[in-house]
């Protein structure tokens, strides 16, 4: 029995629309993110979206090709599986955490369960081997689980546009109670205005120089205690990385050694390559000094806040 409360119908909103109600809650997409478990982003990134203060990235050509699939991918389930399916067009929403938020692909007919349709290229066909399933995409599907109420979700796979998988996912309480902790933590954090702790990926770093792009000329300011325990761990840091990196260039040069002036080696299953590249580059300064009215004329001047410990 579907438990989930409509709180719009779908079918007939532009994006912007669209857009507008995405920032009333959290959907299956945004479960990692929110759970700080998704590599391209994080949940400072997730939380700037959420609170209107950037537009999420609109779909590029491979969310576009996942779209106009979604029809392929849900017969071809249907087909191999035996299982009717239909669509849902509405933003369906927690009957108790209005936050947790379900715009799902299929609900599967006759059954408490639904369907998520995907596709992807042959790069990732690893992640679906011998049963698997990528955690983020595990993440969703229970996400849905605790949004509708249901026992089953199933997810099927395009891969390379000539493989196809499918796989079920049950039901687990365990995962869905800490998604529902998780998510409520992070929506009292897009309620209240005040961000997540940042994290350490690019994600993270990116989203920082939009809320602080320009510092203050001569400001200072008193850090709090906190601050000296976050020193002490960027120094650790710091020397791991320099200690790392120096250990492979070692290995690097070594390698070189053994080389030689052959461009490729081979040892088991590995690979190591040395090879001349050619590249032309701007001579800047010889511009500057020579052409100087050329040079400003292109010359593009950026602004960035170099960050250092010392």
């Amino acid at each position: 029995m579907l438990t989930a409360e409509v709180l719009a119908k779908t079918n007939k909103l532009d994006r912007t629309e669209w857009l507008k109600l995405r920032r009333q809650g959290l959907g299956g997409s945004d479960a990692a993110a929110a759970a700080g478990l998704n590599k391209w982003k994080s949940p400072l990134a997730l939380w700037m979206e959420k609170t209107g203060q950037v537009e999420p990235p609109k779909p590029g050509e491979a969310a576009y090709w996942g779209t106009m699939l979604e029809d392929v991918v849900a017969r071809e389930f249907s087909r191999q599986t035996g299982l009717k399916v239909k669509r849902k067009n509405a933003l369906l929403q927690h009957y108790r955490y209005h936050h947790m938020l379900a715009n799902v692909d299929r609900l599967v007919a006759g059954q408490e369960a639904g369907l998520e349709c995907k596709t992807t290229g042959q790069f990732n066909k690893d992640d679906w081997e011998e049963k698997r399933i990528p955690y983020e995409y595990i993440l969703q599907c229970q996400h849905y689980l605790a949004v509708t109420g249901f026992k089953t979700w199933y997810i099927a796979v395009l891969i390379g546009g000539n493989k196809f998988i499918w796989r079920e996912i049950k039901r687990d309480q365990q995962i869905i109670d800490c998604l529902i902790q998780i998510e409520t933590c992070f929506w009292h954090h897009v309620v209240s205005g005040h961000p997540p702790v940042p994290d350490g990926t690019e994600s993270s770093s990116e989203v920082l120089k939009l809320l602080y792009p320009q510092s203050v000329p001569e400001s200072k300011v008193q850090l709090p205690e906190l601050a000296l325990e976050l020193v002490e761990t960027y120094d650790r840091a710091r020397e791991a990385e320099e200690k790392a990196k120096e250990e492979k260039e070692q290995a690097a040069n070594r390698l070189k050694i053994l080389l030689g002036k052959s461009e490729t080696g081979l040892i088991g299953d590995r690979q190591v390559n040395w090879k001349t590249v050619e590249s032309a580059r701007l001579d800047t300064k010889a511009l500057k000094e020579e052409h100087p009215d050329i040079y400003t004329q292109y010359a593009k001047i950026s602004s960035t806040r170099r960050f250092t410990v010392k």
